[in-house]
């Protein structure tokens, strides 16, 4: 949990496979923890194809009964009968946004949502955006992706810095905000929907 801390929760992730992987282990998490997803990210890395959206799209019955018998991942049919069908419409959103990325960051005008929390009890499990979002996302089809369970994505993909503000992550990504790397990204981001 520390080093995911450290290193990759709120850092701003800009290229979908990397999405679609938090989207999987999100929507497996729904009523357990994070940490317990987090042991099994390896197991779900080899079970997912690496998390190339385009497989798991392409998994018929059989490859869905391979995961249900697979221990390394939490073998609940209904979240495995998710992934499988939010892997086809991720690439639907992909396809009309130009990237799935470009389609979540517009919901924040490519701007990221920075909280200003001086405790972790402040930091909320949802909010206005990540309902909004979730309520788009549900339109389009998308299963176990209630307003909780996005919120929890866009933190972890860094549309959202929740970091306390004493962290020293908060302040790294802050200044990260800046950089010209950050822009760059943004800018293509920008253009994606317009491909």
């Amino acid at each position: 949990m520390t080093s995911y801390h450290d290193e990759e929760w709120g850092f701003p992730v800009f290229n979908d496979r990397t999405q679609f992987e938090f989207l999987v282990l999100e929507s497996a998490q729904a009523g357990l923890s994070w940490n317990t997803v987090l042991k099994k990210r390896e197991a779900y890395r080899k079970a997912y194809r690496g998390f190339h959206p385009e497989q798991v799209a392409g998994f018929k019955d059989r490859e869905k009964q391979v995961l249900l018998l697979d221990k390394g991942i939490i073998r609940n049919k209904l979240k495995i009968e998710a992934s499988v069908h939010n892997a086809r419409l991720f690439l639907q959103v992909a396809e009309e946004w130009g990237s799935f990325t470009s389609y979540l960051w517009h919901f924040t005008e490519y701007t990221p949502v920075v909280g200003h929390w001086e405790s972790q009890d402040e930091i909320p499990a949802q909010t206005s955006l990540s309902q909004i979002i979730s309520r788009d996302m549900k339109k389009r089809g998308f299963r176990f992706m209630g307003p909780v369970i996005v919120y929890s994505h866009l933190q972890a993909v860094g549309i959202v810095n929740d970091h306390i503000r004493e962290c020293f992550r908060y302040k790294q990504l802050v200044d990260y905000y800046k950089s010209s790397h950050f822009t760059e990204e943004i800018k293509r981001l920008k253009s994606c929907k317009s491909l």
